[in-house]
């Protein structure tokens, strides 16, 4: 469990008051629900919308796993502004049902992150997940606006030097074919395609059955930035990417391994899921949010350059992300919702590793 007075949390949650959050579609001091709420990215999404005035229901598989999150968020906004709930099994029918009770929004985080590499314990688990949360909010009549959080791989995996065009109709069918198919595929793939898989489901769902509430979809690529969960369970998150270069020592993945792609930090993308919710004008769309392509070596110059008399691992000839990306949208989100654009990669790395240092 984190400590509010730990200098880590009293920096995460330093984030700046919201510019000019518009709600034409929750009004402020509603419930929004978030799914998975302890995770990284759930986390700061719960800050934000805490932030910008409403209240959040998170869902945890047991409620100790938000102890953390209400010693930041009660002494930030008071307490009842957030509370912890558990759903302990997202697959299961009305998983969401009681969760959901007098809701005005829903963010659905919550996804199967096992890395295993088998497609049936990934895949149909995070699709039936989506789905009982588009089925759960169907019965609560005050629901106003979903967003689902799908991920860049939903698009494309990265591949360097290929110059590769997304569009707002790109699905990544290749990783869905390696998942199914391929007796060697690797759990970074399976998981894509349970990304792709999972968002698809929700756009089939939602053109059958026309529901009476906004939805739209955020796909994020690499998620860099301040950790508000110091010590918490990282390592099968891109954030803790920064952290394993900077101190040389790697998780499940290691990220000098993985193809240059994208990043954006994990504020920004928070905010992009508060935009996303409350903006009619994402209704039925697909948020990049995809901030700049980055490289390990771009890193480790930022960490070099912050610390010369540290020693950090040796670069790597790994070439670099050529693909283009529809997400001028999501940055114009930020700039009217929070006034400014995207952060830098230097802003965001620095952040991550400000416990380390």
């Amino acid at each position: 469990m984190a400590d509010p007075s730990d200098p880590l949390v009293i920096e995460a949650s330093k984030n700046e008051p919201a510019h000019s959050i518009m709600s034409a579609t929750i009004e402020k001091g509603s419930t929004v629900l978030v799914t998975g709420v302890n995770g990284f990215i759930a986390s700061h999404v719960a800050d934000q919308l805490l932030q910008a005035g409403y209240k959040v229901r998170g869902t945890v598989r047991s409620l100790s796993k938000a102890d953390y999150l209400y010693k930041i968020f009660d002494p930030k906004f008071g307490e009842g502004k957030f509370e912890a709930v558990t759903v302990p099994d997202m697959v299961g029918d009305a998983a969401f049902d009681d969760a959901v009770r007098g809701v005005s929004g829903i963010v659905h985080l919550a996804s199967v992150v096992t890395f295993s590499d088998k497609f049936d314990e990934v895949v149909p688990p995070t699709v039936k997940g989506a789905l009982n949360v588009l089925t759960s909010a169907s019965k609560e009549s005050g629901v106003k606006s979903v967003v689902y959080t799908s991920s860049s791989t939903a698009a494309l995996t990265p591949e360097p030097n290929k110059k590769i065009v997304i569009t707002s109709d790109s699905w990544n069918d290749a990783v869905v074919n390696a998942a199914r198919n391929d007796p060697n595929v690797d759990p970074y793939s399976v998981y894509a395609a349970s990304k792709t898989e999972g968002e698809r489901a929700i756009w089939k769902a939602v053109e059958q059955t026309k529901p009476p509430f906004q939805v739209a979809a955020v796909l994020p690529n690499a998620n860099f930035g301040a950790v508000l969960q110091p010590g918490g369970e990282m390592s099968a998150s891109t954030g803790a990417w920064p952290a394993q270069l900077f101190t040389g020592k790697t998780g499940i993945l290691n990220p000098m391994d993985l193809p240059p792609q994208w990043f954006v930090d994990v504020q920004d993308d928070a905010r992009l899921h508060v935009a996303a919710l409350i903006d009619p004008s994402c209704n039925g769309k697909r948020i990049f949010a995809f901030a700049k392509p980055y490289t390990c070596n771009e890193i480790l110059a930022i960490f070099r350059k912050a610390y010369p008399d540290r020693k950090f691992m040796e670069d790597r000839d790994m070439g670099e992300d050529l693909s283009t990306v529809p997400s001028e949208e999501a940055e114009a989100l930020l700039k009217k919702h929070y006034g400014k654009g995207w952060t830098s990669l230097e802003e965001s790395v620095m952040a991550g590793v400000a416990n380390l240092a």
